[in-house]
């Protein structure tokens, strides 16, 4: 039985962020270092940055990129990571010894040739709310004070107007270098805010949130009224220790209420009065955690086999298929929903370990996730509109804790451009084996106007792309014209984009 579609583009719920479909980059294996900045590779710029990773960056039009950390950043101290005066560090958080010639600007020469905003997060772990406003002013002051100076003395005469900052990363955790209660936490997030906004009054700043409320009201009571954003991470499936991935089955459970957290942190901004003046940064999520035994347990590995070469696991590319694809789209699927509250979002990480891009000394590899990003950012429109259906189809699947559930199998977005004609509806297919069909049922006469699917599926859910590989890419399909209670086919396990009306340059092949 087809799901019948219906759609009012008269009813806007909304105009979501570009920033919801941002990155984050961190000084953990290959990310960094044989990752984006490999100076001794052929495919290296004069400046030391792959270009063909910055290239499939700028295609899915990063907006903008979280660095440097993540846990790094809590024992890291950007001043020792500026100028001709760099000497290597022992990175306290991921026991590796870092070179330390990556730092602020080489970051700023990233983003500026991506074409993205900058996101830096401070160290308010072993870090002071002081050396944090120094950071600030290195950054965005012209020239006042030695730091703004000393910018221009490394060769930066123009201030690299960073907008975007973030106080601290997971510090309510017990695994974060100086992790805080939620009583520090408040008082450092107010000092800091105050003297950060002192230096810069037009920097956004945000700060570590998550959805406990004893957290977020000391958070919210001391430094509300400085800060732009709070912050929550996720990561659905955790693997830090072993390398267990949940299955397809198991990763659609994930899917249910996934934006839980949004909901609940939403819940006391408004109740606090400060839904209006403070969005959500979902600013590190992911499906997978990050594989890397025995580092934040209070038991170390001794033996670099047991702490150092797990974290190769996370490079292999049969890892991610379908289901992190699907996954990503609906956690896209819901930030969109939500874009009244969530304005910044970022995928952790764009580059290898669990990332939308995979590379080598010879080339890169375009995961699943990156094709849904790739869908999401350059098909769909920017205007959230209202959408309903009845009787959508139900599965149930076991989640990874053994309980069995029942989620929608079909997960439908409903968006319009602000500037462009057309509809673009987000449709995805849960159900691993069976496709579905749907009708399209609109009370505006859009008759004559082309129908074109942009989607992405694979043989199988367990499909996957590698070296010399390409299982998953994305197609389209020419529909025609549209006529009432059109219906459409749609693969299993696969996202799609349904474009209706949609000539712009874009799309136009």
């Amino acid at each position: 039985m087809a799901v019948n579609i219906e759609v009012n583009e008269n009813r806007r719920y909304g105009i979501r962020s570009p920033l919801i479909y941002g990155h984050f980059i961190e000084h953990f294996h290959r990310q960094i270092y044989d990752g984006i900045y490999d100076p001794e590779s052929p495919l290296a710029d004069e400046d030391g940055f792959r270009t063909d990773i910055i290239e499939a960056m700028k295609k899915i039009k990063v907006p903008i990129l979280r660095w440097p950390g993540g846990c790094f950043v809590s024992s890291y101290h950007w001043k020792e990571g500026v100028g001709d005066n760099r000497k290597p560090f022992f990175d306290k958080a991921w026991r590796v010894e870092d070179p330390n010639t990556f730092g602020t600007d080489e970051f700023i020469k990233l983003c500026q040739k991506i074409g993205c905003e900058p996101y830096i997060c401070t160290n308010a772990g072993t870090g002071t709310a002081e050396e944090m406003s120094d950071w600030v002013e290195y950054c965005n002051l012209d020239h006042e004070g030695q730091y703004a100076k000393w910018r221009i003395q490394n060769g930066f005469r123009d201030p690299h107007n960073v907008k975007y900052w973030s106080i601290g990363n997971e510090n309510y955790g017990s695994w974060e270098i100086g992790a805080k209660s939620a009583e520090e936490w408040g008082r450092l997030v107010r000092e800091a805010g105050k003297m950060m906004k002192h230096v810069d009054p037009q920097a956004e700043l945000s700060a570590a949130a998550l959805p406990n409320i004893e957290w977020n009201i000391n958070l919210l009571k001391n430094a509300g009224e400085f800060i732009d954003w709070v912050s929550i991470h996720e990561y659905w499936d955790m693997v830090p220790e072993k390398n267990d991935l949940a299955t397809y089955e198991q990763c659609m459970a994930f899917t249910k209420h996934i934006d839980h957290a949004v909901e609940e942190v939403r819940g006391l901004l408004k109740a606090m009065k400060l839904d209006k003046k403070i969005k959500i940064a979902f600013d590190e999520w992911n499906l997978r955690s990050w594989h890397h035994p025995n580092v934040h347990t209070i038991k170390q590995g001794i033996h670099k086999k047991d702490y150092i070469d797990p974290r190769d696991k996370n490079d292999d590319n049969s890892q991610y298929t379908m289901a992190d694809a699907i996954f990503t789209a609906s956690f896209l699927s819901a930030m969109n929903r939500n874009c009244d509250i969530v304005g910044l979002a970022n995928f952790a990480p764009i580059l290898n370990t669990r990332g939308c891009l995979y590379s080598n000394s010879e080339g890169i590899v375009l995961r699943s996730t990156y094709h849904v990003f790739d869908l999401y950012v350059n098909y769909l429109g920017d205007t959230i509109i209202d959408s309903w259906s009845e009787e959508v189809p139900t599965m149930k699947v076991n989640h990874k804790n053994g309980v069995e559930i029942e989620i929608e199998s079909l997960d439908i977005l409903a968006t319009k451009w602000i500037d462009k004609p057309g509809i673009a509806l987000a449709i995805i297919n849960k159900l691993s084996d069976e496709g579905q069909t749907i009708t399209l049922s609109f009370p505006f006469p859009p008759t004559g106007k082309s129908v074109s699917l942009y989607g992405i599926s694979g043989e199988a859910p367990d499909s996957y792309n590698d070296v010399g590989k390409n299982e998953i890419t994305i197609f389209k399909e020419d529909l025609g014209d549209y006529s009432k209670n059109m219906e459409i086919q749609l693969k299993s396990h696969s996202v799609n984009i349904i474009q209706i009306g949609a000539r712009h340059p874009l799309n136009s092949e």
